[in-house]
C-alpha cells in the first residue's frame, strides 16, 4: 500500500473549512483530470460518488462512499470497486499556542496578516490517499505497448500533482484569494 498526504494551513475557522470539504461535487472544479462528479446523498456517511477522471488515453469512473464523518474535523471515504483505495480529509484546529500557529498568521504575501492573534481562525488542513498500485492490474484499457508498471508510476506522480492542485484551490477559495500555499507533501 502506497499513501499521499498533503497538509497546509487554512485561514478559516474548521466548521467553515468541513462544510466546504464536505460538498464533494464542487471538487471538479479543481481538479485537471477529474470531468465530472456525479453524487447520491447529501455528503455524510453513506453517501456515493461517481468520479470520471480522464488522463492521457486513460479514463475511469471511480466508484466511492464516504464511509465517516466527524463533524468538524473528518470525513472519510473508500473507493467501492475495482481498485483498493481510500482516503479522508482531515482537519486540525489550531490552538494558541500551537507552533503551527506560525504557519497560520504567516503573511500571505501582501504584508497583511490575515488571521491576527485569533487562531481559532485557522486550521491545518490534511488530505489523505492510501492506495494499492497493484489493484489497478486488469482494471484499466491500457493502449497497446503500455505497461502497467509505467502507468502505476505516472499515476503515482499525478497523484502527488493533483493534490497539491486540488489543495492550492481549495485554500483559495475558502480565504478568498490565492496565496503561496505551503505545502508539506509525504509519499509513505
Amino acid at each position: 500500500m502506497k499513501t499521499v498526504e498533503v497538509a497546509t494551513t487554512v485561514r478559516a475557522p474548521p466548521e467553515e473549512v468541513y462544510d466546504f470539504l464536505l460538498d464533494f461535487p464542487g471538487y471538479a472544479a479543481y481538479s485537471k483530470h477529474l470531468e465530472s462528479v456525479r453524487a447520491h446523498g447529501d455528503g455524510g456517511p453513506g453517501t456515493e460518488y461517481r468520479l470520471t477522471f480522464a488522463w492521457w488515453k486513460l479514463d475511469y469512473t471511480a466508484h466511492t462512499r464516504v464511509t465517516g464523518a466527524e463533524r468538524p474535523t473528518r470525513i472519510d471515504w473508500r473507493v467501492t470497486r475495482d481498485l483498493d483505495a481510500s482516503g479522508q480529509w482531515l482537519v486540525d484546529p489550531i490552538e494558541e499556542g500551537d507552533d503551527d500557529t506560525a504557519d497560520a498568521v504567516e503573511d500571505g504575501g501582501d504584508g497583511a496578516d490575515d488571521v491576527g492573534d485569533d487562531s481559532s481562525d485557522a486550521c491545518r488542513v490534511r488530505f489523505v490517499v492510501t492506495y494499492d498500485p497493484g489493484s489497478a492490474e486488469g482494471v484499466l484499457d491500457l493502449p497497446l505497448f503500455a505497461s502497467l508498471d509505467w502507468v502505476i508510476e505516472k499515476a503515482s506522480e499525478l497523484v502527488v500533482e493533483e493534490g497539491r492542485r486540488v489543495v492550492e484551490r481549495v485554500v483559495a477559495d475558502l480565504e478568498g484569494r490565492r496565496r503561496d500555499v505551503e505545502l508539506d507533501v509525504s509519499v509513505y
